[in-house]
């Protein structure tokens, strides 16, 4: 898994979630609508992942409008199955609801920041006990509400496997203990909950998740596993600003080269101080642009039949000839050549892998 270089960021899944929670409890949205992340083509995109610090001040920012308790089993509420992706059918397509969780413990990346998260299965006789890592704060309100969130979710997401509503036997929660907590006995299905406990977990039968799975289909698991590798693989961390911005201009290319005001007003800034960022980052807007033109160029060569006509047009120059004149100055040779030389790559790439498989 390639789990490390997602640190400090969650899957858009999930921030989206926290986005319909905040409008549920009319969190006025000029509090969090600038935060990185948010903008429509980043959060709408399951591809893309949101800085870690850009959920924590959702919360942040419902919690100081409802208890973090009704947070939680709101965010619970939101989450039918198929809404954090691969995740949630790791856990309800296993063999048994054990060998689910214990898979998605596994791929907890695909939706958290596991520089802060994890969850951790210990089988302890008749028992299980799946525990929620968090190091946050015991005292800090969107921290409790998300640890809340994470018991509450694996408890559904285990009913779902199993088909009928499993009841835990303890449920303990770093956090301090609310004045009122109806919603977390609705939300674990039992009022055995201990707070301010050493950490957050949830204690279920040994026998409850052994249970064979009914719709469980062989060989499925190992698929979503690797679908859940691919997912990672792909994903865009929006680690920081310069990230942002290049997701920006990839989606402003359209069929032509995307200019300075288009990408500007998807990030909601001026052009001016768009170029007052990418400096202070170290780049140009035009290096920025061409380094994007020499990329999607590079690629259509190589993995298209376009002719060179089409890919100029479809690059934004004037015609081939232009083309031709960039691809020297990048490369040091001519279009036909560096498409031959990709192919031939490829070929390479395929006969030794066809020697390693036989």
């Amino acid at each position: 898994m390639v789990a490390h270089e997602h640190q400090g960021t969650t899957s858009s899944a999930l921030t989206r979630l926290s986005v319909n929670a905040a409008r549920l409890f009319d969190v006025p949205p000029h509090g969090y609508a600038h935060l990185p992340g948010l903008a429509p083509e980043h959060l709408n995109d399951d591809l893309c992942r949101t800085p870690a610090a850009t959920g924590i001040r959702i919360a942040e920012l419902t919690t100081a409008r409802t208890p973090w308790v009704e947070l939680s089993l709101a965010l619970a509420r939101q989450s039918d199955i198929g809404t954090l992706g691969v995740w949630d059918y790791l856990i309800t397509s296993a063999a048994t609801p054990l060998e689910g969780i214990r898979d998605a413990a596994a791929y907890i990346a695909t939706v958290a920041d596991t520089s802060t998260d994890t969850l951790r299965i210990t089988e302890d006789g008749g028992y299980v006990t799946i525990s929620h890592l968090n190091q946050a704060d015991l005292a800090h309100d969107a921290a409790c509400a998300i640890r809340g969130y994470a018991l509450g979710l694996c408890r559904r997401r285990l009913s779902e496997a199993a088909r009928r509503r499993l009841v835990p036997v303890r449920v303990t929660l770093a956090a301090q203990a609310p004045r009122r907590h109806g919603a977390l006995t609705e939300l674990y299905g039992t009022p055995a909950i201990d707070f301010e406990a050493p950490d957050t977990s949830i204690t279920f039968l040994a026998s409850d998740l052994n249970t064979p799975t009914p719709h469980a289909q062989p060989g499925l698991s190992a698929v979503l596993r690797r679908h859940a590798e691919q997912t990672l693989a792909t994903a865009v961390p929006l680690h920081d600003w310069l990230d942002l911005f290049r997701t920006a201009l990839a989606a402003a290319h359209g069929e032509a080269a995307p200019t300075l005001p288009a990408v500007a007003r998807r990030m909601a800034v001026s052009t001016r101080t768009l170029q007052r960022r990418l400096e202070e980052h170290g780049t140009t807007w035009n290096h920025e642009a061409e380094a994007l033109r020499r990329a999607r160029i590079t690629r259509l060569l190589h993995d298209t039949d376009l002719s060179i006509d089409s890919i100029a047009a479809r690059s934004g120059y004037a015609d081939a000839r232009a083309l031709r004149r960039a691809v020297q100055r990048w490369y040091g040779t001519t279009p036909g050549a560096l498409r031959r030389s990709g192919r031939d790559t490829d070929a390479r790439v395929s006969v030794a892998g066809a020697r390693l498989g036989s």
